[in-house]
């Protein structure tokens, strides 16, 4: 599903208002992630503590947060802007590209619960098709 200019405008709009907050999403994102799959846990293990707002949760946030705020400013490219990731992703940490789509579900829900007023459904169908285009992106290694 392709980006429209439209989308790509709405997207860019959005992280002016909550790239502020990136961090923030990030933490609660993951921690969604982690306590309603378990099973993504498993790449996690080596940390002490996996429960939502604990210090790894905090920081892998923010790592999380970054890339996709990298991401927003690469927006016209992001098979380019995302390669690195994906071969990260796939050939040093055999993270399951299923994943990725969980998270982007997760944020979802996140910036809708962080942002109501903002969390139109204009912002919600671009922001989701920005999302999904950057979870294909990182799978991109494993075909």
């Amino acid at each position: 599903m392709s980006l429209t200019v439209q989308d790509i405008s709405v997207v860019k709009a959005l992280w002016a208002k909550i790239g502020s907050r990136a961090d923030e999403i990030g933490a609660e994102a993951l921690g969604r992630m982690l306590t309603v799959y378990p099973q993504s846990k498993t790449y996690f293990s080596h940390w002490a503590d996996l429960s939502p707002g604990s210090a790894p949760v905090k920081k892998h946030g923010k790592v999380i947060m970054g890339a996709v705020s990298d991401a927003v400013a690469k927006i016209d490219d992001l098979p380019s802007a995302l390669s690195q990731l994906s071969e990260l992703h796939a050939y040093k940490l055999r993270v399951d590209p299923a994943n990725f789509k969980i998270l982007a579900h997760n944020i979802i829900v996140t910036v809708g619960m962080l942002f109501p007023a903002d969390f139109t459904p204009e912002v919600h169908v671009s922001l989701d098709k920005f999302l999904q285009n950057l979870a294909w992106c990182l799978a991109e290694r494993y075909r």
